[in-house]
């Protein structure tokens, strides 16, 4: 068996260098060259690559897929992507190394001019015993694209199992955290942990928080609206609310649909500000272009006449049943427009390395989409690119993009808890809306009827580097070009400090301002906790709690202990009270309880 050393000669650059013969070129960045030493030190049969999206995840298979092919390890190589767009890309990455796939192949002997095939995953569930009979009559390499997509259905699971069961060595990729359900993944080994459930265990492990700090990606600004809504439920009854206020989960997701209503008002702005930010972006980038990601073909459509009035130009629209979908992308990608409208087809995978500026205009909520619809952004060309992502004020998004950069697993088991709930009932739920197939079929239909209203939008906060800035400002205003201004080229370390400045200059704008002139709160956003209905009701029972416990402590009354709470922190009884008054009140009692002892 060769030895790791040997691979340093049988590299190839992430550009592939159309120069350059199959298995040989320059220097791979260092997270693949680990890889690969990892790999060729136990040239195990199945091995598990996580990798951030845009870290290179392709460079690093097709580098290794040369040096089996060159040392005869194998002979072939199969590669399985999720979508046909992907295997088509897979096809053409692979031909500019030397390495031929055919992506159109779908049965019979392979042509003599090819190394090995292109498929999908569903293409795998409609004939498995065709492949496993070509791989079995060939040494071959299957290479598992978004791994995470065998285990979609059973019936995907077990052809891949029936299909690859006898390959000589099996590559699995995945650039996001696994799933949320508990279908197993084929060829994916799982070990228990301390509490006796199952995760996976991967060989490999390149996350996003290492390859920012290898300029491999860039760092991604998140940008959240939220305004108020108006809408009509079934029974006739007309509800309002403020997006990022806590409510139900069911009002939640009203007045989420209820901004991404074309008609309204709050998608044309947010359209705005987002073209305002690539506006700024293309004075250092001149080519960045921006991607909306919708929830539906209607809305696509609506949206991009929406960039067509704000811009004055068209905009791409990418839908899956439109046979010239992957055409769309590749024109997109050569191209200097500004903006693409897709639904889900563009979420995962698709590389456009010039999208600069994302806005999620989807109600689907899994960390698993919202990772791989970030991903389309954050592919570093040099190093300094920055990339920003519109989203509603709400709070799963919110949690998603603080957990940009935490490493996950994926657990088979469901941890065993008191009662009767099952925590991961919805989570399920949302992830197989989130992987069906057609676009169309949203799993809209299942959500409680209504009529979106009326709708406005407000800037609310950026959030980078689990942190949060800025106070709310209405758009177009002095306020909110401060932070849609922000230069397109900066270091992750220039980010957090500007935005720093950027928060101290409002902050000082807003103590010069009458109180009357005072619209919107006159807080920081990390003052202004975003926080579901649950979460506030925890609050309000953790500071009942510790006032009850302080009032054994001093022997004071619980009504004099939360008297002087509001006195000293400010705000209305408990009931009315904010999240971010709540938090403050809870730090307050707990630091006089620590007096005391």
């Amino acid at each position: 068996m060769s030895t790791t050393t040997s691979s340093s000669s049988h590299h190839l650059s992430p550009a592939f260098p159309g120069r350059a013969p199959w298995g040989t070129a320059g220097k791979l960045r260092a997270w693949q060259q680990g890889a690969m030493d990892a790999y060729l030190e136990r040239q195990p049969r199945d091995f598990l690559a996580v990798a951030t999206p845009g870290a290179g995840k392709t460079t690093f298979a097709l580098t290794l897929a040369s040096w089996l092919l060159h040392h005869h390890v194998v002979q072939q190589v199969t590669v399985v992507a999720p979508t046909e767009h992907l295997k088509k890309q897979w096809a053409e990455a692979a031909a500019r190394i030397g390495i031929r796939l055919d992506p159109e192949y779908s049965a019979g002997p392979l042509g003599r001019e090819y190394h090995g095939v292109a498929l999908t995953y569903a293409g795998v569930g409609v004939r498995p015993m065709l492949h496993r009979n070509r791989i079995e009559q060939r040494k071959t390499l299957v290479i598992l694209d978004e791994i995470h997509h065998a285990g979609d259905s059973r019936s995907w699971g077990e052809a891949c199992l029936e299909a690859f069961e006898p390959a000589t060595r099996r590559l699995a990729l995945t650039g996001t955290p696994f799933r949320s359900d508990t279908n197993p993944i084929p060829f994916v080994e799982y070990a228990e942990d301390a509490d006796g459930v199952r995760r996976s265990v991967a060989d490999y492990t390149y996350g996003y928080g290492h390859a920012l700090g290898d300029g491999v990606v860039r760092p991604v600004i998140f940008l959240s609206y939220s305004g108020n809504m108006r809408w009509r439920t079934k029974a006739g009854d007309e509800v309002a609310a403020r997006l990022g206020e806590p409510m139900t989960k069911d009002a939640v997701s009203q007045a989420w649909r209820t901004a991404l209503d074309p008609r309204g008002e709050w998608m044309p702005a947010v359209l705005r500000a987002a073209d305002h930010r690539l506006g700024e972006v293309r004075k250092a980038i001149p080519d960045a272009g921006g991607l909306v990601i919708a929830a539906d073909q209607d809305a696509a459509r609506a949206y991009a006449r929406l960039l067509r009035e704000i811009t004055g130009h068209p905009a791409t629209v990418v839908l899956s049943d439109d046979a010239g979908a992957s055409q769309r992308i590749e024109d997109f990608r050569g191209a200097e427009d500004r903006w693409m409208v897709a639904v889900r087809m563009v979420s995962e995978g698709v590389d456009v390395p010039r999208l600069a500026v994302g806005v999620y205009a989807t109600t689907i909520s899994t960390p698993l989409f919202f990772a791989q619809a970030v991903g389309r952004f954050v592919r570093s060309r040099r190093r300094g690119e920055t990339a920003s992502v519109f989203l509603p004020t709400v709070p799963d998004l919110l949690t998603f993009a603080h957990e940009m950069e935490v490493e996950r697993d994926h657990v088979l088991d469901k941890p065993k808890k008191g009662g009767d709930e099952d925590p991961y009932a919805e989570e399920a739920d949302l992830l197989k809306e989130a992987e069906q197939q057609q676009d169309e079929d949203t799993g809209e239909q299942d959500q409680l009827p209504f009529e979106a209203l009326e709708s406005d939008a407000v800037f609310d906060r950026v959030m980078y580097d689990g942190a949060e800035f800025g106070m709310q400002a209405h758009p177009g205003s002095e306020e909110e070009q401060d932070y849609l201004g922000i230069p397109g080229l900066l270091e992750p370390d220039q980010v957090q400090l500007l935005l720093q400045k950027r928060q101290a200059r409002q902050l000082s704008h807003s103590r010069k301002k009458p109180d009357a002139e005072a619209d919107l709160p006159e807080l920081t956003a990390d003052r202004r906790p975003v926080v579901t209905h649950k979460e506030l009701m925890e609050l309000r029972r953790e500071l009942n709690s510790l006032v009850g416990a302080y009032a054994h402590q001093s022997g004071k009354p619980h009504g004099v202990i939360h008297t002087e709470l509001r006195r000293v922190c400010g705000g209305p009884p408990a009931a009315q009270a904010t999240a971010g008054q709540l938090a403050q009140r809870i730090a307050k009692v707990r630091e006089w309880a620590t007096r005391m002892t």
